[in-house]
């Protein structure tokens, strides 16, 4: 499958007729996991790939390290690859198209691309930059808006719904294909944003998130796992090796050692 269509493909898989579940992996290793568990698409997570690299979450990764991450991912898996790129890592319209390329390059055909504290205008300037980037390239980049009106505590309440909704709109006019509200967990406000904002709504796991065939109810087309399965793997990690450096218990790392099969052969 050429990388125009596993877009158009991606594309489709907000379209339902289920929602889309979406793990966020980190590396190569993490991707090829999730897809052999039966995800139909993997994401990365800025968080989760800034802090395997060692740098905290907030455009501080470099970006040949996003690009490289990126690449491993797309070389492991075969269903679509879709990018968390936070902020764009710059606010100069033709960096940031430059940026776009090197991304679809690497092999994502979607993008997270989130406003932050940012003027919308100004992040309606950046989606319609990368909107004209990914033409050009010739890929159907699904561009998820990211709106962290909730996420960042910009307002609250009615003002924090309006504000959201707003944004929504300004932002599927310059070219955005979904939107992405991280923070809300609550049945009623997922419900009413849902209804509000006319692109496909992606809301971020969270521990008191209803289960996905509920938010499908709620008319949410895709939930994502963002930071999660990072947190869940090292917190397991430092636990084992915790115990290991107590007494050097080989039981601390023999927890299901073959659950992953044979890594050299899926590699191979």
């Amino acid at each position: 499958m050429d990388q125009k269509t596993k877009a158009e493909a991606f594309g489709a898989l907000h379209a339902g007729p289920e929602i889309l579940i979406l793990p966020n992996a980190w590396d190569a290793a993490s991707a090829a996991i999730m897809e052999d568990a039966g995800a139909k698409a993997v994401a990365t997570s800025s968080a989760a790939v800034a802090w395997a690299h060692g740098y905290p979450d907030g455009d501080t990764l470099p970006l040949p390290k996003l690009f490289s991450t990126i690449e491993t991912v797309a070389r492991v898996v075969k269903a679509p690859v879709t990018a968390d790129i936070e902020g764009g890592y710059t606010d100069d319209l033709a960096q940031l198209s430059e940026t776009i390329h090197a991304v679809i390059g690497a092999g994502a055909v979607g993008i997270n691309l989130e406003d932050g504290r940012r003027d919308s205008a100004l992040h309606a300037r950046k989606i319609e930059a990368a909107r004209k980037a990914a033409d050009a390239a010739g890929v159907p980049l699904f561009i998820n808006a990211r709106i962290d009106v909730y996420l960042k505590g910009l307002a609250d309440g009615d003002a924090a719904f309006t504000e959201t909704v707003e944004r929504a709109a300004q932002y599927a006019a310059a070219g955005a294909d979904g939107i992405f509200v991280p923070g809300p967990s609550d049945n009623d406000l997922i419900g009413q944003l849902a209804e509000a904002i006319t692109l496909p709504l992606n809301i971020m796991l969270l521990p008191k998130l209803a289960p996905a065939a509920k938010l499908q109810a709620l008319g949410v087309r895709r939930v994502s796992s963002g930071g999660g399965a990072f947190r869940a793997a090292y917190a397991r990690l430092a636990k084992g090796v915790a115990a290991y450096l107590a007494d050097g218990d080989p039981s601390a790392f023999a927890n299901d050692p073959d659950g992953l099969g044979n890594l050299n052969t899926r590699f191979g």
